[in-house]
């Protein structure tokens, strides 16, 4: 089949009907570059450890996945509004992939050399990562014409993190068995030229640049003054640190029961699986869906779970747990995005994905070190009934976005 010229792909606009077209195309992408970025980051730490770094060199090496793209976030945003989908899609690929080669290369360096070369090559990849991330979500928002067919594509979306968190982790792990973290770098160097190849086939809109051009006077922070913005942000905010305390409360609680390993990664296996689950059953009744009432549904039922976690006193009984919470964490992610592109300018999608992607990664690189101070000094059941208080009274939050909604549609 020949392929469009640049010139077509150029006078293409993205819209409703390219969605069976383009969607397929751009999960593909997402988790052909998360998963290399995935694999790599449980190479990394393994490969430190048997070289003998402390636990608190593994700790920073794993942050820096997550530290570094909240100082990146609203560059790429930016680009991706001015640039549309192409470019940011090249410039992800590329981080990436030197992340990629420097830890390759840093399996022939001695200890110090090593560990900053792998710290060099963390940061780069989960930086391109982040990049790709943000210019599919706004390609993808772009498919949709109303908030139904926003749920559905970004629902589908979803799918594409739980698959790469599968993928690179597996791959990298078997080839580390059977050819050496060399070569299993090698693997995950080639991974992202997979997203730059189904890019090629995703058509690229045109006369973005001038719109999304900066108001002279005004500034990227501006964007937090849109009605609403600031309780979603936060909203989502607490969502995100549900997530990130169920992964690291989880190993702690069971540990201290005496679990073993299995059985916590059955636990932790659950939440996967029903985060899945519900992503599939969201494009179905995405039509008799709304995304306030979702969001305080599954922030109050997530506040119900951390609550009842400490008192799951078996095995099963915190996998019932993790499969609710599963259920209400993974159903929210897709209302959180229709939100937003609801609230913000078209022009504009790419910063506020931006804002979104800053909040997620400062609490995935921030969090886990007060969750372990807080975890030392009052236990991980503490621990859980806190973020649990924290996000049941914060729906509040979510029931005014209810207002902003109404205030911008006629009765």
């Amino acid at each position: 089949m020949p392929q469009p010229s640049e010139s077509a792909r150029e006078a293409a606009v993205l819209g409703p009907a390219h969605q069976a077209q383009v969607l397929p195309l751009l999960i593909i992408g997402q988790v052909a570059l998360h998963a290399a970025m995935a694999g790599q980051r449980m190479a990394a730490p393994l490969q430190a450890l048997q070289a003998g770094h402390s636990a608190w060199g593994v700790g920073v090496l794993l942050a820096l996945f997550a530290a570094l793209p909240v100082l990146t976030a609203m560059g790429a945003g930016r680009m991706a509004d001015r640039r549309g989908y192409h470019r940011p899609a090249r410039v992800a690929v590329g981080f990436t992939m030197f992340g990629a080669a420097c830890a390759l290369a840093a399996c022939w360096l001695p200890g110090g050399w090593q560990f900053g070369l792998s710290c060099a090559g963390a940061a780069a990849s989960g930086v391109g990562t982040n990049i790709g991330l943000i210019a599919i979500q706004r390609t993808a928002g772009q498919l949709a014409g109303t908030s139904t067919e926003r749920l559905r594509v970004f629902s589908w979306l979803g799918m594409a993190p739980s698959l790469a968190n599968v993928v690179g982790p597996v791959a990298a792990g078997f080839m580390i068995d059977g050819a050496g973290f060399a070569a299993a770098y090698a693997m995950l160097l080639a991974m992202p030229l997979v997203s730059l190849l189904v890019a090629q086939r995703v058509p690229t809109q045109a006369g973005r640049g001038a719109a999304s051009a900066r108001v002279p006077g005004s500034s990227r922070w501006d964007l937090l003054e849109t009605p609403g913005m600031k309780r979603l942000l936060f909203v989502n905010w607490l969502l995100s640190a549900s997530w990130d305390v169920h992964s690291f409360a989880v190993p702690v609680l069971g540990h201290s029961r005496g679990y073993s390993a299995s059985t916590i990664g059955m636990v932790l296996g659950l939440f996967t699986a029903a985060v899945t689950l519900v992503r599939f059953a969201i494009p179905l009744l995405a039509h008799r869906l709304r995304e306030v009432t979702v969001l305080r549904t599954g922030m109050a039922l997530t506040g119900v779970v951390f609550l009842l976690y400490p008192f799951a006193a078996t095995p099963w009984l915190m996998g019932a747990c993790a499969l609710l919470l599963g259920l209400s964490l993974g159903a929210v992610q897709p209302m959180i995005m229709s939100t937003l592109h609801e609230l913000t300018p078209a022009h504009r999608h790419g910063e506020a994905i931006a804002f979104r992607s800053m909040a997620i990664n400062l609490s995935s690189s921030v969090m886990p070190l007060l969750f372990g101070l807080a975890g030392a000094a009052v236990g991980p059941g503490v621990l859980f009934w806190m973020m649990g208080a924290a996000v049941g009274g914060g729906s509040w939050a979510a029931g005014g976005l209810q207002k902003v909604f109404a205030a911008d549609k006629p009765a």
